[in-house]
């Protein structure tokens, strides 16, 4: 099948591929795939959780009205912005994009805007999907009310544009380059017997070769992502291009970034829940006070800020407006930056990486291209338009092998907070390890305590599920 090149002829169909590999969240996808409920649940709790943010006023090239989202009457936007219950994901990233060919067939890869109603009883409901940036008769709003695949086919170019945005900007950059940016610093400028060399090598583990490996066979000229996906070749650069200018100092904080999102109050954020404890629970703290006694010695460490020099003029560009320290002035400034490394190699990626094939194994949830373009008018979408629509044989199973792999934990798994190598011999930083250890334990038990009561458990922030580096 892998050498098909025919479209899928009915839905049935996909599980001749699907069948071979399941887990317990796929076939829940597979299940639930074209509910409401279940397409806005994934923007909390699905494998790309950083893109929505609370909406307080409409974006001026998405003119929703009231008419259109609340027919009845009964509510207006402006009232539900006023109280917090709308929010937005933009994939503004993608406009413009050239996207790609596949089996001789020109792709289609759309910027859609989303907006989401956080309803009465606590779930977050998709109101309006509009495909392309700007505004046009021919480039319709679609609504819950409209056709059944009026509406199945606009979600199914979201879930495919939230692919692409996922894996070059919120996976790839954003958890592998970076960490190895700050791997290859670690490397050039610090000795082995630095206290902060021996807390960060456990959390570079494998990094430099799964990134040369990614490179090779991922997003090489004849990578998988390159020859399937629909932002593959050229619009690959476009897109990651755009994303590390998009990346910040705060954007990389989760206490900073669920702020400023405006997501503190959300009900049923699993990944907020459990990211601002392991960042709350991390090591640095205890190992840089106790290294460093004041901020006079930070800033007399050379090779320290020689280190944070050379990730803010190669990692960031020297870009000032990215919020990245050029040096460290002060403990808590060290402390905060090495936290959110330790945090992006470990429980970011893990966040973004482990549910791949949860998420994506059922093709129609998550498309890694797309052959037709969206619908120009209402009314003429088919379920034989859905299918022409969706990638052909050879490309859903390229995709389902590939988010498969990457899913999967690797034999000589290290878990978050076990340090094999023991790299520290005195008795204080020994007995911070177990304390760290201990508060995972403690978080492990409580995340597993509230997922036997969820009917989709999260867990891909349990610190026994979370890898000490990226390691995949």
């Amino acid at each position: 099948m892998a050498d098909s090149k025919k479209s899928w002829t009915h839905l049935d169909d996909i599980n001749r591929v699907f069948c071979c590999k399941k887990t317990s969240m796929s076939e829940y996808v597979q299940e639930h795939w074209k509910e409401d409920a279940f397409f806005g649940f994934q923007f909390l709790n699905g494998v790309n959780p950083i893109m929505i943010r609370r909406c307080t006023a409409l974006p001026s090239n998405f003119p929703v009205t009231d008419s259109m989202v609340f027919p009845d009457g009964q509510a207006s936007l402006a009232e539900e912005m006023q109280k917090g219950h709308i929010f937005l994901c933009d994939y503004k990233n993608m406009d413009g994009v050239q996207a790609n060919i596949v089996n001789g067939k020109q792709q289609y890869l759309m910027a859609p805007l989303v907006l989401l109603q956080k309803t009465p009883d606590d779930k977050m409901m998709p109101i309006a999907i509009q495909l392309k940036q700007q505004p046009a008769a021919d480039n319709p709003i679609f609504l819950p009310t409209d056709s059944e695949y009026d509406w199945l086919l606009a979600k199914i170019f979201v879930r495919s544009a939230d692919f692409s945005e996922h894996q070059l900007n919120v996976h790839l950059m954003r958890t592998h380059l970076l960490a190895e940016v700050f791997a290859v610093s670690l490397l050039r400028n610090l000795p082995m017997v630095h206290p902060l060399y021996k807390l960060l090598l456990p959390h570079t583990r494998y990094t430099l070769q799964i990134n040369f490996l990614a490179r090779l066979r991922l997003i090489s000229k004849e990578g998988v992502f390159t020859l399937f996906s629909s932002s593959g070749g050229e619009g690959m650069m476009t897109i990651l291009r755009r994303s590390l200018s998009s990346v910040t100092y705060r954007s990389l904080c989760i206490p900073e970034d669920i702020k400023d999102r405006g997501l503190e109050a959300i009900p049923n954020f699993y990944y907020r829940d459990d990211g601002l404890r392991l960042w709350d629970a991390y090591i640095g703290k205890r190992f840089l006070g106790y290294y460093y006694k004041n901020d006079l010695e930070v800033q007399k460490d050379s090779e320290l800020q020689t280190w944070i020099l050379e990730i803010f003029e190669h990692g960031f560009l020297s870009k000032r407006n990215t919020g990245i320290p050029e040096r460290f002035t002060t403990v808590a400034e060290l402390i905060k930056f090495v936290t959110m490394v330790i945090f992006t190699g470990s429980a970011q990626h893990a966040a973004v990486n482990s549910g791949q094939y949860d998420f994506g194994g059922w093709m129609p949830n998550t498309p890694i291209s797309l052959q037709l373009p969206p619908p120009t008018t209402k009314g003429q979408t088919t379920e034989a338009t859905m299918l022409n629509t969706l990638p052909d044989v050879n490309v859903t199973v390229q995709g389902m092998a590939t988010l498969w792999l990457l899913s999967q934990q690797s034999t000589d798994f290290v878990p978050l907070g076990q340090y094999p190598e023991d790299h520290f011999t005195e008795e204080s930083p020994q007995r911070m390890v177990k304390g760290f250890q201990k508060e995972l334990e403690v978080l492990s038990a409580a995340i597993k305590d509230r997922n036997e009561h969820l009917e989709v458990p999260y867990v891909y922030l349990d610190p026994v599920e979370v890898e000490n580096s990226v390691a995949i």
